[in-house]
């Protein structure tokens, strides 16, 4: 069972899949060749049966650190000993923007002072442990396959380094030495579907890929227009979300992970590596706020694919979540020989939640296109088709009970949450057609409109709690509200909205950390309890900036900051002991810091938000 904590990791990634790196150089998850294939390295979720590659100095004590270099998704993992200091810098070089088997994970190992030993430790377990596989070891390096797939692991050297490395294979896995001294670097090279046998790589090769990676991370980067205070979070989020984007469609998956408890020990265990409307809908919203057009582009092109492909459906226009290319094939299972992060099981790999009726997603997707459009980008005349058939529909069906956001599983209610982002969709669409004259039933759009935010006035805010509450027919609080005045459905300031922030404060606020509900008081069909929701701390601090506390504001944002692992990464929730817990890096929370730290940044330059829009 691993110890290794959620926060002790890194991201690494290739805009197709990606890899977690502990603070003691092993890789303990990586899916191959897509973010939500199977795991080729698990140890994450089962040391025993999971798969690793780990490195690290040979037979003696260390310490370490790990940082990314500077403004890239190149991670930097140093060991401190007694003899010397020696450093792993993990990085995968782009693969492109067509779909490809083939990947490479580079672990180049240097030497900076004195002199170190490093052991390469690499025991794949394929399709998440359930595959065996055949280790054929060569001069140049080792292939490790199983039913069709491979791994070929390439030695980086120079001639004469024969007695610098000593490999040995211990049954299916492959263990090695490497004797550096200062100024040295050596490493490997491991590539999926690779075209040949293993080849000896020459450090030049490998540092040509570092310097190529380097100034694909910097040069994207540099697009980004936010210059306030946080930028170096803000530009962490950024490449974070970035990475998390699946390259040859534009979907975005909520989390690299799988199966990371949201309670160790619990069973809310669940799959995040596919593409939620919701979430990638916020984050193309956020990387926009920053300058980042291209992806607001390639995501309305995969949204209007999947709106494309259910024309005529009678379950509606869109799914709520999608594998990264589109499909909807999300059959949740479990992993009933994992062990699961400190024992916390079911491991649930796909996510049954697919096919939930979830009607604010249509309010998120639309407010991400209205958003890309207002920054330039072009709105066809089939992206325009799709969305009328969208907000027709909406019209028809916005008045039932659903999940909900927070995809419960104790049944279908008249959620506030999405009756205001039902208001969001149309308010958007109408706008489009009112700024572009485009043809429209707007007089209709415009009923529902009013008739929703009409019913969430007189029926989502509860007179004795003076707060707007988690469904019409109970008294609980929800803090997916806190995003009412970030749509513009209620101004920050006005009373109702500033008695909600009060109950709030009082019941799901806790030293700037928010809860997202009370799941005693609102059942949710699961066992258990969670931690803080950190979309929601910083939803909270964009709210009440809004609300113009700005004081308040400041303070919550510097202490959820805090919470930060040591490269700026955060998981979805925080525990009540301050670890971090649930599937890691969650793009959820990464795309909220960008909107309180643009939002806050503003205000505290004297430019209070605009009301919506």
């Amino acid at each position: 069972m691993t110890e290794t904590a959620i926060a002790d990791h890194g991201i690494i990634g290739d805009l197709q899949t990606a890899a977690l790196v502990t603070t003691d150089g092993s890789i303990d998850w990586f899916c191959c060749p897509r973010f939500d294939s199977p795991s080729v390295f698990g140890a994450l979720l089962d040391d025993e049966h999971g798969g690793h590659f780990r490195v690290r100095p040979t037979g003696v004590d260390y310490t370490t650190t790990q940082v990314y270099f500077p403004d890239t998704a190149v991670l930097v993992t140093r060991f401190f000993t007694e003899s010397g200091l020696g450093q792993i810098v993990d990085f995968m070089p782009p693969a492109g923007d067509t779909a490809t088997a083939n990947h490479r994970l580079v672990r180049m190992l240097q030497c900076v002072r004195g002199r170190i030993s490093f052991e390469l430790d690499i025991a794949p377990r394929f399709d998440y442990g359930r595959q065996s596989h055949v280790t054929q070891v060569g001069e140049d390096g080792v292939v490790f396959s199983a039913n069709g797939s491979t791994l070929t692991l390439h030695v980086v050297r120079e001639p004469g380094d024969e007695r610098k490395a000593r490999v040995t294979a211990e049954g299916d896995d492959v263990r090695a030495t490497l004797d550096l001294v200062a100024g040295e670097a050596r490493g490997v090279v491991l590539e999926s579907a690779a075209d040949g046998p293993p080849r000896e790589i020459r450090v030049a090769e490998v540092r040509t890929m570092f310097d190529e990676t380097v100034r694909f991370w910097r040069s994207w980067l540099a697009r980004s227009t936010y210059t306030g205070r946080w930028r170096e979070a803000v530009q962490r989020s950024a490449i974070t979300l970035k990475l998390m984007t699946y390259a040859p469609t534009g979907g975005l998956v909520a989390a690299p992970t799988a199966a990371l408890p949201e309670q160790v020990g619990g069973e809310r265990n669940w799959d995040y590596r596919y593409t939620w409307v919701r979430d990638a809908s916020f984050s193309v919203h956020a990387l926009l706020r920053l300058g980042m057009t291209d992806e607001a582009g390639r995501f309305a092109s995969w949204l209007g694919d999947r709106v494309r492909e259910r024309i005529g459906s009678d379950s509606g226009p869109l799914n709520i979540m999608y594998r990264i290319d589109g499909s909807s094939d999300l059959k949740e299972d479990t992993l009933d020989h994992w062990a699961g992060y400190r024992g916390s099981t079911p491991v649930h790999i796909g996510n049954g939640a697919a096919e939930q009726l979830q009607l604010d997603i249509y309010g998120e997707a639309m407010d991400s296109l209205y958003a890309a459009e207002r920054a330039g980008l072009p709105l066809p005349y089939r992206g325009w088709s799709a969305i009328s058939g969208v907000l027709n529909w909406l019209a028809e069906n916005w008045d039932q009970p659903e999940e909900g956001i927070w995809e419960t599983r104790g049944g279908r209610q008249p959620f506030t949450y999405g009756r205001v982002m039902c208001w969001v969709a149309f308010d958007r669409g109408i706008r489009l057609a009112a700024q572009h004259g485009l043809p429209a039933p707007t007089e209709r759009w415009a009923a529902e409109r009013d008739a929703i935010y009409q019913q969430v006035m007189d029926r989502g805010f509860h007179e004795s709690r003076q707060a707007f509450v988690q469904h019409y027919d109970t008294d609980v609080l929800d803090a997916a509200l806190l995003r009412m005045p970030t749509v513009g459905f209620i101004d920050g300031r006005d009373p109702r909205w500033k008695s909600t922030l009060a109950a709030m404060d009082g019941e799901l606020v806790t030293d700037g950390l928010v809860y997202r509900y009370n799941p005693e008081a609102s059942p949710d069909g699961l066992r258990g309890s969670e931690g803080t929701f950190s979309l929601c701390s910083f939803a909270y601090v964009d709210a009440l900036t809004r609300a113009g506390r700005l004081d308040d504001a400041r303070t919550a944002f510097e202490k959820v900051l805090t919470y930060a692992n040591h490269t700026g990464l955060y998981s979805e929730e925080i525990a009540l002991t301050g670890e971090q817990i649930g599937n890691f890096p969650q793009a959820f929370t990464h795309l909220a810091l960008i909107d309180a730290a643009v939002t806050l940044n503003a205000a505290l330059d004297g430019r209070p938000p605009k009301r919506g829009g």
